[in-house]
């Protein structure tokens, strides 16, 4: 049964979340592990990139996932924030390849449609929808719902790409 970590990333605050799933949990319902944020407290940007990249290998060593999965940079209208955005966003993939993890990359778009059914779906839709895919008591953090998110979105494409290869699970990064 996989284990997935899902990352928002963030210049100031990076969100995480971790889910397991697979043929031994009750209808392929996703199992809820944990979720939080990396709130960054360093000023320089070296210090920043360094933080991401130390807190996300804590999470992988302590949590053993099997599969990686982040948002990928969407365009902005600020040139600076998103350059930002895709350091830090680098920062949390070389910790994955770091520890050997078959990282994937999903659009804004693409993780809102796959668990609110919209690509324009807002952040309380998202956390709504978390909450409910995942049954939790209460809404997460923005952040970390985002990251849950990214995590789901992922579950619900790798299972897709196994029904449709006529495989019957994946693991690390491959049908089989």
């Amino acid at each position: 049964m996989p284990i997935i970590l899902g990352i928002d990333p963030g210049s100031r605050v990076t969100g995480f979340g971790i889910i397991q799933v697979g043929n031994g949990l009750p209808a392929n319902k996703p199992k809820y592990i944990t979720s939080g944020c990396i709130r960054i407290k360093q000023d320089s940007l070296d210090l920043k990139l360094k933080q991401i990249f130390d807190s996300v290998g804590e999470l992988i060593l302590e949590f053993k996932p099997d599969e990686f999965a982040i948002e990928s940079v969407f365009l902005s209208k600020n040139a600076d924030s998103a350059l930002k955005l895709g350091q830090a966003r680098g920062a949390a993939i070389v910790a994955a390849s770091h520890y050997a993890l078959p990282v994937s990359e999903y659009p804004a778009r693409k993780v809102k449609q796959s668990v609110v059914g919209t690509g324009a779906a807002d952040k309380s839709q998202v956390q709504h929808m978390v909450k409910m895919m995942l049954g939790l008591k209460i809404n997460p953090q923005a952040d970390a719902a985002d990251a849950l998110a990214v995590a789901l979105c992922h579950a619900n494409t790798s299972q897709g790409l196994i029904h449709l290869q006529g495989a019957t699970t994946i693991a690390r990064g491959r049908l089989r």
